[in-house]
């Protein structure tokens, strides 16, 4: 390539040239199995990655079409036997391509992103929303406007389910379990070098330093998320409540930032990089808790931070003795987020999480090893395939009649949830740990307790 940047073209092809084009992935791609089009099959993308980049092919509309259509659900990653790392691929492809777009059109784009993840950003798209909502538009009059331009099928939910971003509530103070404290102490605690004996025996006062001081320092961190805050409100107070009734409060940095996964997906790595090294500095080596698993798949695998998503987290730590949740004679269909199960590989958890609560009747929902069409901004950028790609589980939950669908993920929720409304199905979607909550039995003390961490 005559103006390309020579290593990340040679890395780049290094990437492609791992996969041997057996087509195992075929049946594992969301839009393939859509558009049954090689071009729109991982081996394709690669093909055609691998032409452009060896200058056979130009950089026109039908390269980008075929690109740009990828949802990097990843799905094609557990099933390749040569191991190719299409993300990683696909983030490069489409950084190299954004380079070379004109500077007018990156700084949309920027700007576009800024709006999903800056807090001015945040606040001026609650604005949106608040407006929006106060324009009070007949449904009617939407309905027609969505039947010409799908896109107004994914906005208009999206807008009414914005709301004014909200500071960290301050998380009572719960006193932790023994069992809860011990665990709490070997697993948060940050590794440092072995410190000298009379080091590590300190001073009078701190070797008389109660429970509380010691929970103090290894608390670990909530991680908030950029749109969730705007749209999952309910969730991020619902995960401190719970999270401080088992023994583990939490601290929740008003200054975290971005876990920088919408700026890598849509060619912007450094700018991503930029937001992990921001969160590295502010977390240390805390354990990080995450609510949406993309949040959790960028902090670990591109930021090497020690996240974990929150099901997991519950699943690992010990639960105050004798504390059993209520029964809840309850169907709960089970989506399993494209990042959840391609990028942590752990969706197992979310079903061994709910089998806590009595009497609930956990479902799968049907065709979770496809993608939902959510996927960051894909949703508003390519809403035919979105839609399409929602209408299965759709009509899979239409036949399920559940009482819930819970999902791990902020995009997955809101674009089912939207589907879900606009079919006429009153099913709520929640986290599972919502449903945790949701069954804890009654606090006699009411959980609340006069002294609170700053």
């Amino acid at each position: 390539m005559k103006d390309g940047p020579e290593p990340q073209v040679a890395s780049l092809l290094s990437l492609a040239d791992q996969c041997v084009k057996c087509g195992y992935c075929l049946p594992h791609c969301p839009t393939f199995k859509l558009a049954h089009d090689e071009g729109e099959s991982p081996r394709g993308r690669i093909a055609l990655i691998q032409g452009w980049l060896g200058g056979e092919i130009a950089d026109g509309p039908r390269l980008a079409r075929h690109l740009d259509n990828c949802l990097e659900c990843r799905a094609c990653e557990p099933s390749c036997p040569s191991l190719v790392r299409y993300g990683a691929l696909m983030d490069g492809a489409r950084a190299l391509r954004e380079q070379r777009r004109p500077r007018w059109r990156r700084w949309l784009r920027r700007a576009a992103l800024a709006l999903l993840t800056r807090p001015d950003g945040l606040r001026l798209l609650a604005l949106v929303g608040i407006g929006y909502r106060w324009l009070r538009l007949p449904r009617p009059w939407v309905a027609g406007l969505a039947k010409r331009w799908p896109v107004v099928r994914v906005l208009d939910p999206l807008a009414r389910a914005l709301r004014w971003p909200r500071a960290p509530v301050r998380s009572r103070w719960v006193q932790p379990a023994p069992a809860c404290y011990a665990s709490a102490r070997s697993a948060f605690a940050p590794s440092a070098p072995a410190q000298s004996g009379s080091a590590r025996s300190g001073s009078a006062g701190t070797a008389a330093a109660g429970p509380e001081i010691e929970a103090a320092r290894v608390r670990p961190i909530l991680f908030r998320g950029c749109v969730a805050r705007l749209t999952d409100q309910p969730l991020e107070a619902a995960a401190q409540r719970l999270l401080a009734r088992l023994g583990y409060p939490v601290e929740v940095p008003n200054d975290q930032v971005c876990c920088g996964a919408i700026h890598r997906h849509n060619g912007y790595p450094a700018q991503a990089d930029q937001r992990l090294a921001i969160n590295a500095r502010r977390f240390g080596e805390r354990v990080i808790i995450g609510l949406a698993s993309a949040c959790v798949a960028e902090l670990r695998e591109q930021g090497g931070l020690n996240a974990v998503e929150i099901c997991r987290f519950l699943l690992d730590q010990p639960w105050p003795a004798g504390l059993q949740l209520r029964s809840l004679s309850a169907r709960i269909a089970v989506h399993e987020p494209c990042s959840h199960r391609n990028q942590l590989r752990d969706q197992g958890a979310i079903d061994a999480l709910l089998r806590r609560i009595p009497a609930a009747t956990r479902i799968p929902l049907p065709g979770n090893d496809t993608c939902c069409g959510a996927a960051g901004t894909y949703l508003t950028e390519h809403p035919q395939i979105a839609l399409a790609l929602a209408e299965p589980k759709i009509e899979a939950l239409r036949r399920l009649a559940p009482d819930y669908l819970v999902t791990t993920n902020t995009g997955c929720a809101l674009h089912l949830a939207a589907r879900l409304d606009e079919a006429g199905l009153a099913i709520p979607v929640l986290h599972p740990i919502q449903l945790i909550e949701q069954q804890l039995p009654i606090d006699p003390e009411g959980a609340s307790h006069p002294h609170e961490h700053p």
